[in-house]
């Protein structure tokens, strides 16, 4: 009886460190040691995209700002040599956006004021990307422009301008710096999603053809999801994954659910609040848009400003804007552990 007991004793002692290893992740995170260039505060990347043997990283081309439009292009091949601990420097070429001047102008025509480019998807060698204004500005806009290698340009195509109506609150106003940041190819049509989903009347994302002609947005219902999201990929089946991210600071305050809310949990921290990330699964069946948790970020990664994803290999990579611990652009990748 006493051996018995003991065993019993063993098995209790033993149960928490089969839990705790039960519960690790599905990913092994490693950070990219970016060049020099790519880590400047300024450029603020705010998409990711892959293109054949590139890593597309989209920033902001704020133009108030004199930023150059731009979008680098990371050689995959080099991520790979870093990633599996071999030495040198990640290899990258930039290629300069032209066209963007003309058409901030039009925008600024139109009574509506840009502030920067934030989603990015490809169809073929066509790059489609999504153009955020200032809150009180009533429309976003989507812009496409063609990679050519052989300039290392990105030439836009000035008749092309689509206005994406911004969702608002109920008192008429909008959602404090939200924008279109989620843009994706889908059965090449594109699918954009609001940075803002959790109006408590309907919540829709935007589904556009890529057909010349044939540019007129068609609504698409949006379970309520609570958040920003930042970004989201396209990843076969009508499955997508997506950045889904909380920012503590007041103004981010319609971000904040209700006390009694079941989501308030994830972002409480006593008598205030909490950065809080996940990615989050994203279904689109039965001509609406569902979602589910997939993968909380452990606490480390929190305080980064997530704002680009790219799935590659069963893992992704992420990269935030500026903002965050290193004070600088930050390349996360996420490794699928066996």
């Amino acid at each position: 009886m006493r051996l018995f007991s003991r065993f019993v004793c063993l098995l209790l002692l033993l149960l928490p460190a089969a839990a705790v290893h039960a519960q690790k992740g599905p990913f092994a995170l490693k950070t990219l040691k970016l060049p020099a260039e790519l880590t400047e505060r300024s450029q603020q990347f705010s998409g990711l995209c892959l293109r054949g043997s590139q890593l597309l990283l989209l920033g902001e081309s704020r133009l108030q700002e004199r930023m150059e439009p731009k979008v680098y292009a990371l050689d995959l091949p080099s991520v790979d040599a870093q990633l599996a601990g071999k030495p040198g420097e990640l290899t990258y070429k930039k290629y300069r956006i032209q066209g963007l001047e003309g058409i901030r102008a039009r925008i600024d025509s139109l009574c509506q004021v840009y502030e920067g480019l934030e989603g990015l998807t490809l169809v073929g060698d066509e790059a489609y990307m999504s153009i955020e204004t200032t809150t009180p500005s009533a429309y976003c806009y989507l812009i496409r422009g063609t990679f050519h290698d052989a300039t290392a340009t990105i030439t836009l195509d000035a008749k092309y301008l689509v206005p994406l109506p911004k969702p608002a609150l109920l008192n008429g106003t909008h959602v404090h710096n939200a924008g279109f940041e989620s843009l994706t190819n889908y059965h090449q049509r594109l699918l954009a999603l609001f940075e803002y989903n959790y109006f408590p009347q309907d919540n829709y994302a935007y589904e556009l053809p890529t057909t010349a002609g044939a540019e007129l947005p068609r609504f698409v219902p949006v379970d309520r999801l609570p958040f920003r999201v930042t970004d989201m990929v396209y990843e076969g089946e009508n499955r997508f994954t997506a950045i889904n991210y909380f920012f503590r600071g007041d103004e981010d305050a319609v971000y904040r659910p209700a006390p009694t809310d079941p989501n308030a949990r994830f972002i409480q921290d006593g008598a205030g609040f909490k950065n809080y990330c996940r990615l989050i699964r994203i279904s689109y069946k039965g001509k609406k848009v569902s979602w589910k948790p997939l993968y909380e970020l452990p606490a480390e990664y929190m305080t980064y400003n997530w704002e680009g994803l790219a799935a590659y290999h069963g893992g992704y990579f992420l990269i935030n804007d500026k903002y965050g611990p290193s004070n600088q652009s930050t390349l996360l990748y996420l490794q699928k552990t066996k």
